[in-house]
């Protein structure tokens, strides 16, 4: 959501008459310019520094590219970016959304066109950053039913039973009861009761034998 007193802006440009321009018409749109960086590692260090609430991202910049900041941004101090660029194609706006950028804007810039971009890349990024928290919660239950079927053991094989009392011998030698194994070893649990026949032999006044 756009802020009530207008937005805090970095631009990453390094032609300076392009800078002045973009600083009038922030004005005039009543937003402010909080830095200005001369090549792609500022406009990356500014942003985590500055905090803005949008960088405008000029591409073709020395010492590191305006694609490539944008990528690392979005890495490291995620903020919605809007690319300047003399030149509109197909490939290169899929390449800047690809490494982030959520709106673009042709120079020489005008005011609408700046205000009607950085509200886009506002509106995207605000949804690309509830995508991610989808993305991480998802990522979350997935460790959680990994953890969950590790630790489901499927009993398999010969298991040792003793013949009169049912005691089962686990795998360190000791005797367990058989609800006791089953238990640790499946996500069973258990309730007691008596079938008929045992009921009939612990209770025969509750319980007489049948014919």
């Amino acid at each position: 959501m756009l802020p009530d007193s207008g937005l805090r802006v970095l631009i990453a440009e390094d032609d300076f008459l392009v800078v002045e321009m973009v600083r009038g018409l922030l004005k005039e749109l009543g937003h402010t310019l909080v830095g200005h960086a001369v090549n792609g590692r500022e406009a990356v260090d500014m942003t985590e520094g500055l905090s803005p609430d949008v960088v405008l991202m000029d591409l073709k910049m020395p010492v590191l590219d305006g694609t490539e900041a944008t990528r690392i941004i979005q890495e490291e101090c995620p903020t919605p970016v809007v690319v300047l660029t003399a030149h509109e194609s197909s490939a290169l706006v899929r390449q800047v959304s690809q490494a982030g950028a959520g709106a673009y804007v042709v120079k020489p810039p005008v005011a609408p066109e700046i205000d009607r971009a950085m509200t886009v890349a506002i509106a995207r990024f605000e949804d690309m950053v509830a995508l991610r928290q989808l993305n991480q919660k998802l990522a979350e239950r997935n460790r959680e039913l990994e953890q969950a079927i590790e630790q489901i053991q499927t009993l398999r094989g010969l298991i040792p039973i003793c013949a009169s009392c049912k005691k089962i011998r686990d795998d360190e030698g000791y005797w367990q009861q058989l609800e006791v194994y089953l238990h640790e070893h499946t996500m069973a649990d258990f309730s007691h009761s008596l079938c008929p026949e045992c009921a009939t032999k612990l209770y025969p006044d509750i319980f007489p034998k049948k014919e």
